[in-house]
């Protein structure tokens, strides 16, 4: 008995409809940040004071010196730069922000700051104890103290005006540096403020935005972001900002398009407060994006002058008229957790899912091998012109599986990529949902062929043998487990 494409494409349909259902069912809550409602004073701010953006004379002579650093676990190497003007000078320590990397990222700033007159120091990251899933802000904490503790021990250095640089990541990490009361100040850069996880599902809405791709890009990206178990992405840095007893300098860029730039100057503002410190100084630079650059080329022009000046100026500076000034910021969304998935949402459960599709398909070619091995069985004699046919089918279904996960990881490195770059942004990410979506609806037709195909050899009196048996289980369960997987993720959801 043979079964017509129409009917196969009915059966395929219908599985379809079946599938979108279960994605919206066993899906968690959607993500949908609400628009931003920011307090009146950071519509119309008031523009930054000229004293605070006044030309600094960065000419002075300097002297670079390389050191290495205890620290727990490793030894850490650090560069120094100061200048070699007579007396003690201010001082201060560069934290960085997220990934891996060396104190050669701030080798610009660090030199302009040291010919104007401040001793810096910038160190290399730490690789024991730091990685993509597991953070420990506490330990990363104690490096810069550490690096922290050198300067101040110096000749050159007056340790009542030495204190820490935090950008990005470093912002939830400075903070906790802080709270020992040994640095005389801390700067704050691009600051997020609010938890990594909030952080980067804003930052992963706006990119989206941006890049005008469809809703369910957004679906499968948090509902991926959901089932991931990293702890430090729950971090709350609310209370290490309260304990901040020092002047705070906090600097945002207008075109940041990383962190939800309102809602992180609310969140250590009301902290600051809260902690009783009434000392801080909150500047917005038009056009600087996320490192302070115009770009991602030359710094904003009020960058360094404004970070030189206002530490040279301390204790002066620490309370300034305006605490919150320059250009107007704009936040469209609010930064919002990302639904927690369900246990079956989880990564563990999504590895595994895609370990047994895996095992699946490698044992097919693998009992394929057995089975011609085998070929004394008289029932092999029998399928000659049943097998061939459905192992084809199996075949093209593994690849079209395999295909199907290797577009969903370019589809997520293409979002990724063009966060730095979104020059003709539009067309790839629609092109590319589109591949990621049409491969999943071949998938399911080729499971539903399949299927059908065995069953008619069935019918006909096809008697596989255990071997081949294991072959059918293998394809055709991992393709099963795959669709269900794309199901969770909305990839055959509607609307597009």
């Amino acid at each position: 008995m043979s079964v017509g494409r129409g009917t196969i494409g009915m059966i395929a349909g219908s599985l379809m409809v079946v599938l979108a259902t279960l994605g919206y069912v066993l899906s968690p809550p959607t993500f949908d940040p609400a628009p931003l409602a920011a307090s009146e004073s950071f519509h119309s701010l008031p523009p930054q004071p000229a004293s605070e953006t006044r030309p600094v004379a960065a000419n002075a002579p300097i002297r670079t010196e390389t050191i290495t650093v205890p620290a727990r676990h490793e030894t850490l190497k650090a560069v120094i730069r100061y200048p070699l003007t007579p007396g003690r000078h201010p001082a201060m320590v560069f934290v960085q922000g997220s990934g891996s990397g060396n104190g050669s990222e701030f080798d610009q700033q660090a030199e302009w700051l040291a010919r104007a007159g401040i001793v810096t120091l910038a160190y290399d990251k730490r690789t024991v104890g730091y990685s993509f899933p597991t953070r420990d802000f506490s330990l990363l904490a104690d490096d810069a103290l550490r690096m922290l503790r050198v300067l101040r021990q110096r000749a050159d250095v007056d340790p009542a005006r030495a204190g820490l640089w935090g950008v990005s990541e470093g912002g939830w990490v400075a903070p906790i540096a802080a709270g020992t009361g040994e640095a005389a100040f801390v700067v704050l850069v691009s600051s997020p403020n609010v938890s990594p996880m909030r952080q980067v599902a804003w930052a992963l809405n706006e990119q989206l935005l941006r890049l005008h791709a469809p809703p369910g890009v957004r679906d499968l990206l948090t509902r991926a972001m959901g089932g991931v178990g990293f702890e430090f992405l729950r971090h709350d840095g609310v209370p290490a900002l309260r304990g901040i007893k020092q002047p705070v300098l906090a600097l945002y860029g207008t075109d940041d398009p990383s962190i939800p730039f309102v809602e992180s100057t609310e969140t250590l503002v009301n902290a600051l407060r809260d902690g009783g410190n009434p000392d801080y100084t909150i500047r917005f630079l038009a056009g600087a994006d996320h490192a302070m650059r115009i770009g991602g080329g030359p710094y904003a022009p009020a960058y360094l002058p404004t970070l030189a000046n206002w530490i040279k100026d301390l204790p002066r500076t620490a309370t300034p008229a305006a605490a919150i000034a320059g250009a107007t910021p704009v936040q469209r969304y609010e930064a919002s957790d990302v639904p927690a998935a369900p246990w079956y949402g989880h990564t563990s459960i999504l590895w595994l899912t895609l370990c047994l599709a895996a095992v699946g398909y490698v044992a097919a070619p693998v009992t394929e091998m057995v089975v011609r091995l085998r070929g004394r069985d008289p029932r092999l004699q029998t399928d000659l012109e049943m097998w061939p046919a459905i192992r084809r089918r199996l075949r093209r279904m593994a690849w079209v599986g395999l295909g199907e996960l290797a577009a969903v990881i370019a589809f997520i490195t293409l979002i990724v990529l063009f966060s730095v770059n979104q020059a003709g942004a539009w067309p790839a990410v629609q092109a590319g949902w589109l591949v990621v979506r049409l491969l999943a609806v071949v998938m399911l037709m080729q499971e539903v062929t399949a299927a059908v195909a065995v069953m008619t050899a069935l019918r006909a009196g096809w008697e596989p043998t255990r071997w081949q048996r294991s072959v059918l289980a293998g394809v055709l369960g991992g393709t099963g487990l795959l669709l269900l997987t794309a199901a969770y993720f909305g990839l055959f959801a509607i609307p597009w």
